[in-house]
């Protein structure tokens, strides 16, 4: 299993400045296709200075949801600390 991308990335509005929410479309290769996945995610500043990230809803994948998690989550901090994360 491999993030291929997450495309479409759009953040939602929220009145909280230190959580952002963003909705996509992950494309996943699995052990023989890619699959593209409605994905919505958040990415929270915590008051230590850390930064955690949230799958909150992913569909349509037949696969272990806690790998898929992790590696969603690498690939979404990755996305971040390089700035190709929209900010508005």
């Amino acid at each position: 299993m491999k993030i291929i991308e997450i495309k479409n990335i759009v953040r939602k509005d929220t009145p909280i400045y230190y959580r952002r929410f963003y909705t996509g479309i992950a494309v996943i290769e699995l052990i023989d296709k890619n699959i593209e996945a409605p994905l919505e995610f958040q990415v929270e500043h915590m008051p230590t200075g850390q930064i955690e990230i949230s799958i909150l809803k992913l569909e349509n994948i037949d696969y272990p949801r806690v790998p898929l998690h992790k590696e969603l989550k690498t690939y979404i901090g990755a996305l971040d600390s390089d700035g190709k994360l929209p900010a508005t």
